[in-house]
């Protein structure tokens, strides 16, 4: 029997259950904006084969390799690179074994959706997948992978993405982004400015990236001055040459700050030498974002920040792997206070657009939502990594409506590393909304028309509009 139930995530109840369904097949054919995401240009750019489904559903999803690992099975054996370059399992065969006895630790999680989803409507196959199916399953989705069909390119216009954004560092030359541009090909893949590499005195390297900045952007980074015209330069190249429509800033904290010149540049001096103190390194990163801000208004990049994030809570583990293998842990955030210093400075100007994302669910009616239910440059950015569920879409609704209505948030962004979850991650999104919305037309709280309207907006046009288009 099909492993995915058509009325997935809506309403238990008749009526409300029939609307949902009514208004989802209203959206369902809507394209899909990527406005945000951690996709490999590279894909794109060359348009080559994904090697293996080990390879493309485990070996680089933290999600799923997370959670085996929290059950005992080591990183190693599912293949993920360590950072000494030491042994770990090559074999693809086996690392899906692996992954095939261990799915039931998935059962109820969005991750059970997403794969269940790509199963059934990428590859086809309708069968569970377990133990039994492993093999089967490998064989199936291997065959297709060889195909023209299943080639990155191909897969963007088959999963109807009008646009994908993916996300660099400065220091990047956008070689892929040049490339695809220079091929021929439809599809719109631009870039983000990701400058943490350059903006976090934390950042391994930090002061012989800077050194790196100045050198590819042309500038003098030795002063505050010239360290900022480095930033516009890369700015400019990478609206130029990758399409950029944003900036995106993954801090430890939202804080920031609206120091005078004079201070900010004995700050710069302390950070470029080595020699600022942990309060100072947050001051300087407090400060850069209020500097971004700045450079949005010139430039037109809209302004994404993505704080709340403790990296790397395990230091055997980033010794081992490095980052990004499943141990970094939401922390708290204050929003109210943090943005203060920056939305003093320019909050209150709507030619500004300034995306916030967190992982602290419990400032969203407190705090975010009343913070961009008034502020004009002020958006709320959907759910994120660890919220970015049925359930935590559903409360981010519930949280924030009421305060910041429809129209201060910024539709969905999938922002992932895992290709073949896109179409998933924004079916789920799609269908949580619908849900939402039938549920304030059969309560008397909107009209259906009105309902249509929303979908349709919260589905494509209002991140279409935020992330100017």
């Amino acid at each position: 029997m099909p492993q995915l139930d058509p009325d997935r995530l809506f309403p238990v109840e008749p009526r409300a259950r029939a609307l949902a369904r009514e208004l989802h097949e209203g959206i369902r054919g809507l394209p899909i904006l990527s406005p945000h995401g951690h996709t490999d240009p590279a894909w794109f750019a060359e348009n080559q084969p994904f090697p293996d489904p080990a390879t493309l559903f485990v070996k680089p999803d933290h999600y799923v390799f997370r959670m085996l690992f929290s059950q005992g099975v080591t990183l190693e054996d599912l293949g993920v690179p360590r950072a000494d370059g030491g042994p770990v399992e090559t074999d693809g065969r086996k690392i899906w074994r692996r992954f095939a006895e261990h799915y039931h630790l998935f059962r109820g999680t969005p991750s059970r959706l997403w794969l269940d989803h790509a199963f059934a409507e990428v590859f086809g196959i309708e069968a569970p997948f377990g133990p039994a199916t492993a093999d089967a399953f490998y064989d199936e989705i291997d065959a297709a992978l060889k195909t023209e069909a299943f080639r990155p390119r191909a897969l963007f216009e088959r999963f109807n993405i009008e646009l994908i954004a993916t996300t660099e560092s400065p220091l990047d030359d956008l070689r892929h982004h040049r490339a695809i541009r220079d091929s021929g090909w439809g599809g719109r893949v631009v870039t983000a400015y990701r400058p943490d590499p350059v903006v976090d005195p934390d950042t391994p390297g930090f002061v012989e990236n800077l050194e790196r900045f100045g050198e590819i952007a042309g500038e003098d980074v030795s002063t505050w001055a010239g360290y900022l015209a480095a930033h516009r330069a890369r700015r400019a190249f990478f609206k130029e040459v990758g399409g950029a429509t944003s900036s995106d800033h993954g801090h430890p904290t939202a804080r920031t700050e609206n120091l005078g010149q004079a201070e900010a540049a004995a700050l710069y001096e302390a950070v470029r030498t080595g020699t600022a103190s942990a309060a100072e390194r947050e001051a300087f990163r407090g400060q850069m974002l209020t500097e971004m801000a700045r450079m949005s208004l010139d430039d037109g990049l809209v302004l994404q920040i993505h704080p709340g994030s403790r990296r790397n809570h395990a230091p055997a583990m980033l010794e081992r792997f490095g980052p990004n293998v499943g141990f970094d842990i939401p922390g708290r955030v204050d929003f109210t206070r943090d943005l203060q210093p920056l939305l003093q400075a320019h909050g209150l100007d709507p030619r500004l657009t300034i995306i916030v994302f967190m992982l602290d669910e419990t400032t969203l009616a407190r705090e975010l939502a009343p913070l961009a239910g008034v502020y004009p440059a002020l958006k709320l950015g959907p759910p994120w990594w660890f919220h970015d569920s049925p359930e935590g879409m559903m409360r981010f609704r519930q949280a924030t409506t009421e305060t910041a209505g429809f129209y201060n948030t910024v539709g969905f962004n999938d922002d992932t590393r895992a290709y073949l979850s896109i179409p998933a991650r924004h079916d789920v999104a799609r269908r949580v909304d619908c849900a939402y919305l039938a549920g304030l037309v059969t309560t008397g709280r909107l009209g259906e028309a009105e309902a249509h309207e929303v979908a349709a907006d919260l589905t494509y046009n209002l991140a279409k509009r935020a992330y100017r288009l």
